[in-house]
């Protein structure tokens, strides 16, 4: 499924695609994977000197596949490596610079990887959510440590909590993005800010980003977090939510345990 993500690379700018329209851009192991490569790879390529996310399509994605995750939890899941963790360390640990141009609804780890962004930006009709503890899940991508950081803490367990999702204008009130533009601009404006970023002093751009990262509580969060992922994703709770999904109904909670 790697056709699923697209790679270009023009004027210094490595613009990944998610290109998978039909299934609202939901990304499977694989796309992680191709995603991971890229990130990864432009470390050791000096003409890549910033990095472009965006979706194909009306809508950013839609988060991690969900046939794969109940999958997991139905434990059906094959022994194929998983890549997501990759891709997240990739972003995490990215020396260059990062722009999301994000339209429609970015869902949970579409979400969370703004979070690793160093400019993000918005079209109007986005809607940022995070609705892991609707599938019974936790947060992911360090999000945990730093959407408090950026939000504040109630802000933050709203959208943890409550998985409601926060449109565009307020996602640029709170700080989680750098500005707000027609959906028709979004590319365009995207591009223009990495072709400038891209003109800048690499070596001094990558010191400050540097400086500005908490490297080593991020890592450990991510671990923290991916331990907990995986075992909530096989809990009683987990199977209960992706069997309600499948069923198109709303998951009962109350005969699992906490």
């Amino acid at each position: 499924m790697t056709e699923y993500v697209t790679v270009e690379s023009t004027q210094g700018v490595l613009t990944l695609t998610l290109a998978r329209p039909e299934k609202m851009n939901a990304l499977t192991n694989a796309m992680y994977g191709r995603l991971a490569d890229a990130i990864a790879g432009a470390e050791s390529d000096p003409s890549v000197r910033a990095i472009v996310i965006r979706g194909e399509g009306g809508m950013f994605t839609s988060g991690n596949d969900l046939g794969e995750f109940a999958a997991v939890a139905a434990g059906k899941a094959d022994n194929e490596e998983r890549h997501v963790a990759r891709f997240l360390r990739a972003l995490a640990s990215s020396t260059r610079p990062l722009i999301a141009a994000v339209n429609g609804r970015a869902v949970g780890v579409g979400t969370t990887l703004l979070l690793h962004c160093d400019f993000v930006v918005l079209a109007e009709d986005a809607l940022l959510s995070t609705p892991f503890v609707n599938l019974a899940l936790v947060p992911e991508a360090a999000s945990s440590l730093l959407l408090p950081a950026r939000i504040g803490h109630v802000r933050a367990y709203e959208m943890f909590a409550l998985g409601m999702p926060v449109s565009a204008a307020q996602a640029l009130a709170w700080g989680i993005a750098n500005r707000v533009v027609p959906v028709s601009d979004l590319h365009g404006e995207a591009q223009k800010v990495a072709e400038l970023l891209a003109s800048r002093a690499a070596g001094s751009l990558k010191l400050t980003k540097g400086l500005m990262k908490q490297g080593a509580a991020v890592a450990a969060q991510m671990d923290l977090e991916g331990a907990q992922f995986v075992e909530r994703l096989q809990s009683p709770e987990a199977r209960e939510a992706f069997t309600a999904f499948a069923e198109k109904r709303a998951p009962d909670f109350s005969k699992t345990a906490a």
